[in-house]
């Protein structure tokens, strides 16, 4: 609590005590405010909560969509801001409170997950054959791109319905940043962003919006957060990777995505890089990082040491509470790479007055 927000009649009696000498034992906490992604939500929860516990520093979150956070933290409405896909350049040289700095907390997929009653198997599917899907190009479950990737399972002749996200979302932006990777045409046509224009499909508001379409509509197909897939255990696909292998969608495959970009990052690195489709045999593809949206020059010295060292915490102790809540936790050399790379947060100096 900032001493401006304490009544008159105690910052009365503070003022008798300082006078006489006495200590003044008032505290000078802040609440911290941050908005931004849903996908992290369930571990951030957690966290603030037990970072409180742990020393009483309040850390309040709204759980308002990457696009939300994003809006926030560049009109200094909030501490810091939270989002699945990183801020273009454009948007952070509009932010009012100078650079902002994006810092890896978690690591989270985008899963494929579809309503085949009739198949029981796993499916498996090519990066060419998830892009024929999405861009309307692939129209049947039978198609040979599929059965190619699936020997020994009857597919049906039905037509595909794809299910897309009707909102933006940090989860869109991951997952056509993947398809911007894999297929040209789709490069050069929707292109990669938190909000596209879909050439086929039907909208779905959230992972549970996608995942209700896809529920009651067989032959349905669409894409959902991983944490959400497990909680809710809906049927995931495999995705071959960049080393022809493929993988399950897993805690580890996502963190294993991580390490093998992680290796090739020169020493400065700006932390708004993409993880998809990367290096590893056992790296998932559609994998991404999110990200706390920071200021590099914190406007309030109390409230800047208070971020800073909740995400030293993060980075180290919060790191152990991911995986029970269905994240991948980052790389521990990520981890080394960060705690220097934070060290450009200016927190200026924390004075009594504060």
């Amino acid at each position: 609590m900032t001493l401006d927000r304490v009544p008159a009649a105690v910052r009365r009696i503070a003022g008798v005590i300082a006078a006489i000498g006495l200590p003044l034992t008032l505290s000078a906490q802040a609440a911290l405010t941050g908005a931004g992604a849903t996908f992290p939500y369930p571990i951030y929860s957690k966290w603030f909560s037990d970072y409180n516990a742990k020393t009483h520093v309040e850390i309040n979150y709204q759980s308002i969509g990457s696009g939300g956070g994003i809006r926030q933290i560049s009109e200094m409405t909030v501490d810091f801001g939270a989002s699945d896909g990183p801020m273009s350049d454009a948007e952070i040289a509009k932010v009012k409170g100078g650079p902002i700095l994006h810092i890896p907390t978690v690591l989270g997929a985008d899963v494929l997950t579809y309503n085949l009653p009739s198949v029981t198997q796993t499916l498996r599917f090519s990066p060419e054959a998830i892009a024929g899907i999405f861009l309307g190009k692939i129209t049947k479950w039978n198609d040979p791109l599929l059965v190619a990737a699936n020997p020994g399972v009857k597919l049906p002749s039905d037509d595909i319905l794809v299910v897309h996200r009707s909102d933006g979302s940090g989860t869109t932006y991951i997952w056509t940043d993947y398809l911007s990777s894999v297929s040209p045409d789709w490069a050069s046509g929707p292109g990669k962003g938190k909000e596209v224009q879909w050439p086929v499909g039907l909208g779905g508001k959230g992972n549970e919006g996608v995942a209700g379409q896809i529920k009651q509509t067989p032959n349905a197909i669409g894409y959902v957060e991983l944490a959400y897939a497990r909680q809710n255990k809906l049927p995931v696909g495999l995705v071959r990777n960049s080393a022809g292998k493929f993988v399950e969608p897993t805690i580890q495959s996502v963190t294993a995505a991580a390490a093998g970009v992680a290796a090739k990052l020169p020493a400065n690195t700006d932390y708004r890089i993409s993880i998809v489709n990367g290096p590893g045999a056992d790296a998932y593809p559609i994998s991404s990082f999110t990200w706390l949206l920071v200021y590099k020059n914190q406007q309030n010295a109390t409230k800047g040491k208070q971020l800073l060292d909740f995400i030293k915490w993060a980075l180290h102790d919060g790191q152990k509470e991911v995986a029970a809540l269905d994240y991948a936790p980052l790389p521990a050399e990520i981890v080394t790479r960060l705690d220097t790379y934070i060290k450009q947060i200016n927190i200026g100096t924390v004075s009594a007055a504060q």
